[in-house]
């Protein structure tokens, strides 16, 4: 089913790249130069009666609207499809892909062979050149393994040789000497480490918001606050993908779609009960997080990762594109899956453990602490799977990885909805899009004079603490997929990160809400 020419209005911006934040366009653009004969946008909402009515008839639906889910939407925008990208939450990232460490790795410490390798070490290198393309923050600082006894020490050779099996051959043990000039401030009795060039640091609240800002602009629905209760599963009457389509009962209403894909995350096993798939049961494994003052990060130049140990891979020091630093994470095998709090014993052994690897870390403020849930599976790789008789796809035990893998799963996706009998027909340009920097090594609104002079507002600074201007809430809360709250624009702008966590600019962004934000919770 190709999606009708003059489905909807609006459409894809004309040549110009569309930014994400709404700085470079409107919200509605004409045609897109060489986009496929007239394809138009997609309809975003949160709330009321799903858009089109009988035309909630889709090619493909993808549960789960976090960074896989966001990719796997954008890969499929490059077809005439209709596709629909929904979602139980109010926004896009709202689970995992929120709440993780912010690397881009390299896939070095993959276990060699499985799916994760091969995806991670790919992701990386398609999302590092997407993120110089749509404007998303990475700072490529690299790694170091530190050891820190005999023990660990031995183990290096065995790590480098690990890191050469999954592709990965730039990977150079350097002694205690070098390890101190090229980070000063670690504590005592560190022997010395395995260099890794390539980890990276990264913006991943961009990174979801850029893939759907494409996916939208390139003709996806994006359908919040949307939640699956219940799927009638279609039924197959041949070796093609024809059949009746699968019925999807949601909080809003019903949706039909002739292909399925699961990016579910914590939900995943649950989402494939419902289609009678029982391959695999997530335990929620939480790991809780520090965010450390921006006064911290001069005190780390590279990620300090542990050796791996017979507990698992420890606690990592990590500076942020956004100035910070991150200790963290722990790692505690829960049954809740929303228990996102953070307790007083696991915070105590982050602060404990940062001053024993940087001990100057001690004395500096703790700006927020977090946690975030991974899908833990009892098998240290991912549970994709194309179920053909079905036409269904999942895509679940993503765990850490899933931001690095992020574009490599998209394509994987693709390949097992072809498995399932998806004809994807010929390829169209997808929509450019541009998101809002929000990385400090890089060019901020606020120090752009030219910018500044064109708009007065981007030199109005609201949340001083983050250095956010008027202009940038004012762009994010009228851009293609608006935050349907605060939350929502401090991962758009940063507004209400910063040490006093939005206690002195709240009311002021809440008016800025009231001003410019009019009906983006309901769109």
């Amino acid at each position: 089913m190709t999606r009708p020419g003059h489905r909807r209005t609006g459409g894809r911006d004309g040549g110009r790249t569309v930014a994400a934040n709404g700085l470079e366009s409107p919200r509605s653009v004409g045609p897109a130069a060489g986009g496929g004969g007239g394809r138009v946008s997609g309809h975003v909402s949160r709330r009321g009666p799903l858009p089109g009515g009988a035309e909630g008839a889709y090619d493909v639906v993808v549960v789960g609207a976090g960074v896989v889910g966001a990719a796997i939407a954008r890969a499929l925008a490059r077809y005439r499809l209709r596709v629909a990208l929904v979602d139980a939450a109010d926004d896009v990232g709202e689970g995992t892909s929120k709440a993780n460490t912010a690397i881009l790795h390299t896939g070095f410490d993959a276990a060699p062979g499985t799916l994760e390798a091969g995806l991670v070490r790919a992701g990386h290198r398609l999302l590092t050149a997407y993120a110089a393309e749509a404007g998303i923050p990475v700072e490529p600082v690299g790694a170091l393994l530190v050891a820190w006894d005999e023990e660990q020490l031995a183990a290096l050779p065995g790590l480098a040789a690990k890191s050469a099996r999954n592709g990965h051959h730039a990977t150079r043990i350097v002694g205690a000497d070098e390890l101190r000039r090229r980070e000063p401030h670690l504590g005592p009795g560190a022997l010395g480490a395995l260099a890794v060039p390539g980890e990276s640091i990264v913006c991943p609240w961009s990174t979801t918001l850029a893939y759907a800002t494409q996916a939208v602009l390139s003709g996806v629905d994006l359908l919040l606050g949307c939640r699956v209760t219940d799927v009638v599963p279609g039924t197959r009457t041949g070796t093609g993908d024809d059949g009746a389509p699968h019925r999807l009962v949601t909080t809003r209403g019903p949706l039909t779609a002739r292909f399925l894909v699961n990016a579910c995350g914590l939900y995943a096993d649950g989402f494939d009960a419902l289609l009678g798939v029982r391959d695999f049961t997530v335990t929620p494994r939480r790991g809780q997080l520090l965010v450390l003052d921006k006064d911290a990060r001069p005190l780390v130049r590279h990620i300090l990762l542990p050796v791996p140990g017979p507990l698992g891979k420890g606690v990592l020091v990590t500076p942020t594109v956004y100035g910070n630093v991150l200790v963290g994470p722990t790692a505690e095998d829960l049954h809740d899956r929303t228990a996102t709090g953070t307790t007083a014993d696991g915070l105590a052994g982050l602060r404990e453990q940062g001053a024993r690897i940087v001990p100057a870390l001690a004395e500096e403020e703790v700006t927020a602490a977090y946690a975030g849930l991974r899908a833990a599976t009892g098998r240290e790789d991912y549970r994709c799977a194309a179920h053909p008789a079905l036409r269904y796809v999942t895509v679940g035990g993503i765990r850490s990885t899933g931001l690095s893998a992020s574009l490599a799963l998209a394509e994987h996706a693709l390949g097992l909805l072809g498995e399932c009998g998806l004809r994807t027909g010929p390829e169209a340009p997808l929509a450019p899009v541009r998101v809002p920097n929000l990385g400090e090594a890089f060019p901020r609104p606020y120090r752009d004079a030219a910018a500044v002079a064109r708009d007065p507002e981007l030199g109005a600074v609201v949340c001083h603490c983050e250095h956010v201007t008027r202009g940038e809430v004012r762009a994010a809360l009228a851009s293609p997929v608006p935050p349907a709250g605060l939350a929502g624009l401090r991962r758009r702008t940063r507004a209400g990160a910063g040490r006093c966590q939005g206690g002195h600019c709240r009311p002021t962004l809440r008016a800025l809400v009231e001003e410019y934000g009019k009906g983006a919770g309901a769109r």
